[in-house]
């Protein structure tokens, strides 16, 4: 099918020379933002390269004008334009106006996306594989076992679903140590941890988040919300030392853990205090959730940078948006207290009045981390047991949308991949 489809298209460029292509807007026209991304990764799945409009109504993306293309569009309920060759070259002189705030960029190959997911079902979803589910985008599962023996040398992009790297079980102890399904998660990690040789839960998710952090290091881009983005660097700055008090790993923390600390040994943070106490719902200093609970739901919003388009491309691409200002929402991490951000990670996103940074990026070696603050943009706080958004409801949610702006961000990058 794909090979069917990548010669139709050589075919039709070699045939009409005058051929029209298809936009798909971004801007408020749109009818299904979230489902156009899952248009752009079928077209750049079955091999035909696109152009990503930065900052061109919303971000749209251009596109050959062929009858399968605009076939999956109607089938998904996607908006979609016809542009002769004429509107088209006016559009591309437009973007190439030095004095225009917008670029061009070419996506070539559609990334391979695994997310980092226990087996079996968990008290809570994932905003991530909500959207790539709603928005009909392929990704694998992986897992512990998987991520230490290499098995992420075969993705281009990772997601981790909502986790916790320190080996305390999301610190849900004081909560719901006598519910079914925690005791479950503890027996199960540490019996994985016993089968790949730890001796405890934490030991394990340490070499899993080094593993990781290597993998960035290789090329690799990570993108992770919530739980999964402060609690994977804390894990990085406590391998010197040991963190979990004894409910949750048979022994005491060590006393000594804050001169161990190792800030050089992370990602996005630095500097921040161990949340000591074992039965408080935190992790440390990093996160903000405190700070939004001074102001009221109708006012907690964070706000999205403007980059420049054709010199900062890729904060551009992870932003792009038909809104700026977009409602908040809550999490085990809601967001990062600014000062505990290392001075070279790019914040995209802030609520500027309780200095807090919903949304930043960084590079680590020859790939790039993406941290985004909070669990589910279209559920203000949702709890452990409630029921998973529907995406149906919201499908021009742009709190979403900066979710697969990450999904499709390494089409732009990656090489394709030998097969």
């Amino acid at each position: 099918m794909k090979l069917f489809f990548a010669l139709l298209a050589a075919l039709f460029f070699s045939v009409n020379t005058h051929a029209a292509s298809l936009l798909i807007p971004m801007d408020k026209s749109q009818t299904n933002h979230l489902k156009a991304y899952g248009i752009a990764y079928f077209v750049l799945d079955n091999e035909v390269t696109i152009e990503w409009l930065l900052n061109f109504r919303g971000g749209s993306f251009l596109m050959p004008h062929l009858e399968a293309i605009e076939d999956e569009c109607i089938i998904r309920g996607v908006s979609y334009e016809i542009l002769a060759d004429g509107q088209v070259n006016n559009i591309k002189r437009q973007i190439a106006s030095p004095e225009v705030n917008q670029e061009v960029v070419q996506l070539e190959v559609a990334p391979k996306i695994a997310v980092y997911t226990p087996p079996g079902l968990m008290p809570w979803d994932d905003a991530v594989t909500l959207a790539m589910q709603y928005a009909e985008i392929p990704y694998d599962e992986v897992y512990d076992s998987l991520v230490l023996a290499g098995g992420l040398a075969e993705y281009d992009w990772l997601h981790l679903h909502h986790e916790d790297f320190t080996g305390q079980y999301g610190k849900f102890y004081a909560a719901y140590r006598n519910a079914p399904w925690y005791r479950k998660q503890v027996a199960e990690m540490e019996e994985s941890a016993r089968k790949l040789g730890f001796s405890k839960v934490s030991k394990m998710k340490l070499a899993v988040a080094q593993t990781i952090k290597d993998y960035i290091f290789a090329g690799g881009y990570l993108f992770t919300m919530c739980s999964g983005t402060d609690s994977f660097d804390i894990a990085l700055a406590a391998h010197n030392t040991d963190i979990a008090d004894h409910m949750y790993d048979g022994d005491p923390m060590d006393p000594n853990f804050r001169e161990k600390l190792d800030f050089n040994n992370t990602l996005a943070f630095h500097n921040f205090r161990i949340i000591e106490d074992p039965l408080e719902y935190e992790f440390s200093t990093i996160d903000g959730t405190d700070r939004h609970r001074r102001i009221p739901e109708k006012e907690d919003v964070f706000t999205l940078f403007d980059f420049s388009a054709k010199w900062d491309i890729i904060p551009t691409m992870l932003t792009q948006s038909h809104e700026r200002v977009i409602k908040n929402f809550y999490g085990q991490t809601t967001d990062f207290i600014k000062e505990y951000i290392k001075p070279e990670v790019i914040i995209m996103g802030e609520s500027k009045a309780i200095g807090t940074a919903k949304y930043i990026h960084g590079e680590h070696g020859q790939g790039t981390f993406t941290f985004y603050g909070g669990h589910d943009p279209e559920d203000y706080q949702h709890r452990v047991g409630d029921p998973p958004t529907d995406l149906s409801l919201h499908p021009n949610s742009p709190g979403y949308r900066l979710i697969l702006n990450n999904v499709l961000f390494p089409a732009a990058k990656k090489k394709k991949r030998k097969t």
